[in-house]
């Protein structure tokens, strides 16, 4: 059947056993899936997904690695895009995937915060309503997960993120230490990696215009109403209204796609593919930038496949998918996800540089990634944060020179990379927003570096 046809025929016909109405923890038959549902506080239910190695080397000196998958959005579902979209071991063609990141370490996705992608709450006062809140109920589900289980306690925890979904990983990462450090975890933290991050709201919004008025998407007006709109979000973060720079970012995406002629704001490169300026703010806040991250993702499927892929992500998430993980009949796949974006209004401009500044003063390993192309955490506003550190150690890293990146056999520089101390960066060319979907190559290498896996030396190219 082949390395992945077990993982295929488990996917189409296997019945987990259940643990009450709701299953707390099934597995395959061959121990090589782990999921279920922990309820991280009454009547909240956070999913999770983990994925063993078929690929798991044994060393001594380099333990075999774990990583957590962090979406963004926020709503967006890690078991879902991260997992069928990105870096898990099947497309969403349920064919394999040959740059799955399993080659180098397990994977634990999740649907975070609860209410994202499979999970839910039976209450809508229990949507987390700040970062933190989140990063509490993630340190909950890990101490679940992790405690009862020795195996996994050896392998050290990498938490990964995408987007929004480095907020997340911040505070969960501090979170869990606190944890770790009372003896409430049982867990190795291994690092944390920030990709295309939303990490610095304002130095964000402030790149879009100048990045956009240098590659002519916009043209001098264009750039002064979108430095205008900017400076109204500065304003408004310094004085705590952020429900107010929420809604005026929502302002600012709809202006510089009618000044823009709808960019995509994943890949600048690009048209967005529908008139995003068309729709009013609330329009915006209810799912669309949810929409168009499934509608990018699509895109980048149908470049790569001679078909032009498969069908949508919602009908195997809410068809097959979860039948094999034998999900509640009632919970739909991403049904409570618009309220979670909703829930999070106040806290989404808020900046958590401070965060990252704590990690790195605490020794931990903090690696940044950023696709050469992705205008909504464009690499402009990653440099201009990362540049608002008080770490002592950012002089040095700022001065230190790049080496280049090559994966493969492609021609040509695929990237930079830097590192001082605990800080690391990748540039990555040629990738937007989605980094793994859009050059897994390189991605690949990137987290095997990162992860130090033992597997790391052996990789060989993987389009």
């Amino acid at each position: 059947m082949g390395k992945w046809g077990g993982v295929i025929f488990s996917l189409l016909f296997f019945s987990p056993l259940f643990l009450g109405k709701i299953a707390e923890a099934s597995r395959t038959t061959d121990g090589s899936e782990e999921w279920g549902y922990v309820e991280v506080r009454p009547k909240a239910h956070m999913f999770w997904w983990l994925y063993r190695s078929p690929y798991r080397v044994e060393d001594a000196s380099k333990p075999w690695p774990i990583i957590l998958w962090l979406q963004g959005g926020p709503g967006a579902s890690g078991v879902g895009i991260g997992n069928f979209e990105e870096v898990g071991p099947l497309d969403t063609d349920l064919k394999p995937r040959n740059s799955t990141w399993l080659q180098i370490a397990d994977l634990l996705f999740v649907d975070n915060p609860v209410g994202t992608g499979y999970s839910f709450v039976d209450d809508e006062k229990l949507y987390v309503k700040t970062d933190e809140e989140a990063g509490n109920d993630l340190t909950t589900l890990l101490e679940k997960i992790f405690n009862k289980n020795e195996s996994l306690q050896k392998s050290p925890l990498f938490i990964v993120a995408e987007s929004y979904g480095g907020k997340y990983a911040v505070t969960l990462a501090l979170s869990a230490l606190r944890a770790i450090e009372a003896g409430k975890l049982k867990l190795k933290l291994g690092g944390v990696v920030l990709g295309d991050s939303w990490i610095s709201p304002e130095d964000f919004v402030f790149s879009w215009g100048p990045l956009l008025k240098d590659v002519s998407r916009l043209d001098y007006n264009g750039l002064h109403y979108s430095d205008s709109v900017a400076q109204k979000i500065k304003q408004q973060i310094e004085q705590g209204q952020y429900v107010e720079a929420t809604k005026s970012w929502m302002l600012l995406e709809s202006l510089i796609s009618r000044s823009s002629n709808n960019v995509d704001f994943y890949n600048f490169l690009l048209d967005s593919g529908s008139d995003v300026a068309s729709f009013t703010a609330i329009e915006l806040s209810k799912g669309i930038a949810l929409k168009r991250y499934s509608r990018y993702l699509s895109s980048l499927r149908s470049r790569s496949s001679p078909g032009g892929g498969g069908g949508g992500l919602d009908s195997l998430m809410n068809g097959p998918i979860k039948e094999k993980l034998k999900i509640p009949e009632n919970v739909t796949w991403g049904g409570q996800s618009d309220n979670v974006f909703t829930e999070l209004e106040g806290d989404f401009m808020k900046p958590r540089i401070n965060e990252v500044d704590e990690l790195l003063a605490k020794g931990v390993n903090v690696t940044v990634y950023n696709g050469q192309l992705d205008l909504i955490c464009a690499t402009k506003g990653t440099e201009a944060w990362i540049e608002k550190l008080k770490w002592e150690g950012l002089h040095n890293f700022l001065s230190t020179d790049r080496t280049n990146l090559y994966c493969g056999d492609k021609k040509g520089t695929q990237g930079f990379t830097k590192s001082s101390k605990n800080l690391h960066m990748y540039w990555i060319l040629g990738a937007g927003h989605f980094v793994p979907a859009e050059q897994p190559c390189v991605a690949l290498k990137m987290v095997g570096a990162i992860t130090q896996s033992p597997a790391a030396s052996r990789l060989v190219r993987r389009k």
